[in-house]
């Protein structure tokens, strides 16, 4: 077999007669008397095959990969824009405009579900209250950051989140103890200080973490150790 690769020598191995292992997309037809050509009409790779015989061997094909011309178009060029997913193809940005608003969609729908819920479940509230959920702002969608890695960059905004929530749970701790309700100031402490305590604690782990690993290929480490079951503090 030889191959072709542009800017390259060509490589040259030979292949069995076998040709049932080339890729089911290849389709064949006969070329006069040298032999068969190949072509894959999805991305334009033309392979030419000459019949050949080596001593003691039997019949042996010598296969010519061309150039593949399909790959110089813009539309195969690999994106280096940060912002657009290597895995993209052929998605239309109408198309990620239109799932980005179905997704939208779906989330407020499901708030109005908990509205719902919220409604018909008030009679059976432990302390007979009622829900009135308010409207919220649109996230963020990018992290990117000139001089912090992304993991880092959202891990800090994370960690600011969490001590911003912390600080309104004891905004709301004070005024149930200024009113004297002791039931609401004991669900506060148990069901959500205490946790928001131990989930600041972690996550300023993880921001020390990422500040001493860096970009690249500590950002990477980094990951799989929290798939693997977390970092050394």
């Amino acid at each position: 077999m030889t191959m072709f690769l542009a800017n390259s020598s060509p490589i040259s191995v030979s292949l069995s007669s076998r040709t049932k292992l080339l890729p089911s997309s290849l389709s064949s037809s006969v070329n006069g008397s040298s032999g068969v050509r190949f072509s894959n009409r999805n991305v334009g790779c033309k392979i030419k095959v000459h019949a050949s015989k080596e001593a003691n061997n039997g019949p042996v094909l010598d296969i010519t990969f061309e150039p593949f011309e399909e790959v110089k178009k813009e539309f195969f060029n690999i994106p280096t824009n940060p912002h657009v997913s290597l895995a993209r193809q052929k998605y239309s940005d109408q198309c990620e405009a239109a799932l980005n608003a179905q997704i939208n969609v779906e989330y407020n729908v499901s708030y109005v579900y908990h509205a719902m819920y919220a409604y018909f479940d008030r009679d059976n509230n432990m302390r007979g209250g009622r829900v009135m959920l308010q409207s919220m702002l649109m996230p963020l969608s990018e992290f990117d950051h000139a001089e912090k890695s992304d993991a880092l960059n959202a891990m800090e905004l994370a960690l600011s989140l969490e001590k911003l929530n912390n600080e309104k749970l004891l905004n709301l701790h004070s005024i149930a103890n200024e009113k004297n309700d002791t039931h609401l100031v004991d669900f506060i402490e148990s069901q959500f200080l205490v946790g928001q305590v131990e989930d600041i604690k972690k996550i300023s782990e993880y921001v020390a973490q990422l500040r001493r690993v860096g970009k690249g290929h500590g950002v990477w480490h980094f990951d799989q150790m929290l798939l693997n079951g977390g970092v050394a503090a």
